[in-house]
């Protein structure tokens, strides 16, 4: 078994970051539960998600260079002892998910309060950073039950918050119900996998199962194992065909949730992804090279077309952002089938740049819900003369959405391209390019809507308020700051895809 070349004590207080990490939000959520006032449930929610993006930074730039931070909780030594282990793969998904919970959370101050009832702020802020906590908590762990465990946490209060969409529209119930069935077979299905992977290893830390499936070679069990964790994260990433929950849980769900949704929860699901199948099981497992190239390759290009064409007809504007998820988490899928350094830095940087592209697409619509009363194209026709900055900022972030050049939407695809091309599968970069011209279509209908249709004469709609604007800037600005300057992007996705590249010795930061 390899061991790391420095055995690190956690004695200081910024040692402790991986576990502060976890627990100030974990904490924040019952005490927030405790307390029981609505006036401390925002600012309490809100200092854990900045606490957590400082550290997520913090750590962040302390593995860009290839190195690792390894914790062990209670002093307890893998493998026996769980193990919270950073490198620049979970350190950019960290940062990621605590930057939009923090940009987020303002903006749900003051939408929420025209989609959920008042009385249930206090349990919405609560479960917001259960799920908040749940999402880093399956990034950061190095112990492959844990990632099940806080799989789970976030996936419970994620239905709930969905749930709490039925104040607006009670169809957030059956969307959530979707979801909690849906979601409870791919967390059966991935428990399934990590007990065959323990009756084949018998360890659960993911560095020491990589090492021990390498040495196991081929076996029928490990193989059952791959089987059943890709085909349960497959259900939690919403993976074509069993994506099915997504579209209408993104449309019923509190707008704010939806936008922290989109951001994050697919996105920590595709890191799973990547970790099982880069440093775990690793490239040099055959059969996973052919479920890469002979089942997942194929369903990310159909999720990027069929999706795309479901989308075009949508006439909710919510609705049709869902769809686009699906069609662009095709994207991310795409680059992992590569199995090529430019494929993995193509999905791990696409799965920053569609987060936050669709964090401000989704606070924007909220923004119509919030001034218009709803998201269907016929409430919000000429409404970019009545809201002209939320709607300039649909513009900007719908241009990332497509990929035009100088938007963050853009890098990702053309190193997508760049990952076909390296394979010699050009016309799988032709694919790549005339999916992008089928979001021309449909963020063009959105446009049409906003700016060349007729105000109906009796509205009174109006620009909503600048606690709902600046997330939504802030976020779109994002699109344009990291589509012209990528030196933190594309640094911190090629050091994670060369770390995943590595399997097992890209966890041990040799």
């Amino acid at each position: 078994m390899a061991t790391e070349t420095v055995h690190h004590t956690a004695l200081t207080l910024a040692d402790q970051l991986p576990a502060l990490q976890i627990v100030v939000p974990f904490i924040a959520a019952p005490l927030i539960v405790l307390l029981g006032s609505r006036r401390w449930a925002w600012p309490i929610a809100f200092a854990s998600s900045v606490a957590s993006l400082v550290i997520a930074a913090a750590m962040l730039a302390s593995v860009l260079d290839g190195s690792i931070i390894s914790y062990h909780m209670g002093g307890w030594a893998p493998p026996v002892g769980i193990e919270y282990r950073v490198d620049a793969a979970n350190a950019f998904v960290l940062l990621l998910v605590a930057a939009i919970s923090t940009v987020v959370l303002p903006y749900a101050r003051t939408s929420i309060g025209k989609e959920v009832s008042e009385r249930h702020h206090t349990l919405f802020y609560s479960a917001y950073l259960l799920c908040f906590s749940g999402l880093m908590g399956v990034a950061i762990t190095g112990d492959a039950f844990n990632v099940f465990v806080f799989l789970e946490i976030s996936s419970l209060s994620t239905y709930v918050l969905i749930a709490q969409g039925a104040e607006r529209d009670r169809r957030a119930l059956t969307a959530s119900y979707d979801y909690l069935i849906m979601g409870t077979i791919g967390a059966t299905f991935f428990v399934i996998g990590i007990g065959f992977l323990y009756m084949a290893t018998g360890t659960l830390n993911l560095a020491d199962l990589a090492d021990r499936i390498a040495d196991k070679g081929d076996s029928r069990t490990i193989r059952a194992a791959f089987a059943f964790i890709v085909v349960g994260i497959g259900l939690k990433v919403a993976m074509y065909p069993v994506h099915r929950w997504l579209p209408n849980a993104y449309t019923y769900a509190p707008s704010a949730i939806t936008a922290f949704l989109a951001a994050t929860a697919t996105k920590v699901a595709v890191y799973v992804l990547l970790r099982f199948v880069f440093s775990v099981f690793q490239p040099a497992f055959i059969f996973e090279v052919n479920t890469l190239e002979f089942i997942i390759l194929p369903f990310a290009i159909i999720a990027m077309f069929a999706c795309s064409f479901v989308a075009v007809f949508q006439s909710d504007f919510k609705m049709m952002l869902a769809f686009s998820s699906v069609a662009q988490i095709g994207y991310i899928l795409l680059g992992i089938s590569f199995l090529n350094e430019a494929g993995v830095t193509a999905a791990v940087i696409h799965l920053f740049n569609h987060g936050i592209t669709k964090a401000a697409l989704f606070m924007a619509v909220g923004a119509y819900v919030f001034s218009a009363g709803g998201s269907f194209y016929d409430t919000m026709q000429g409404l970019g003369r009545r809201m002209p900055l939320t709607s300039a900022a649909v513009v900007v972030a719908g241009l990332s959405l497509i990929g035009v050049p100088g938007t963050a939407g853009f890098i990702s695809k053309w190193v997508l391209v760049q990952g076909a091309l390296e394979k010699g599968w050009w016309p799988v970069a032709i694919l790549i390019v005339g999916s992008s011209l089928l979001a021309v279509i449909y963020v063009w209908r959105v446009v049409e809507v906003l700016y060349m249709q007729p105000t109906p004469a009796a509205s009174r709609v109006r620009e909503v308020p600048m606690s709902m604007l600046l997330p939504i800037w802030i976020m779109t600005l994002a699109c344009i700051w990291f589509g012209l300057n990528t030196d933190m992007t594309m640094s911190a996705a090629q050091a994670a895809a060369q770390g995943l590249l590595s399997g097992s010795a890209g966890m041990m930061g040799q």
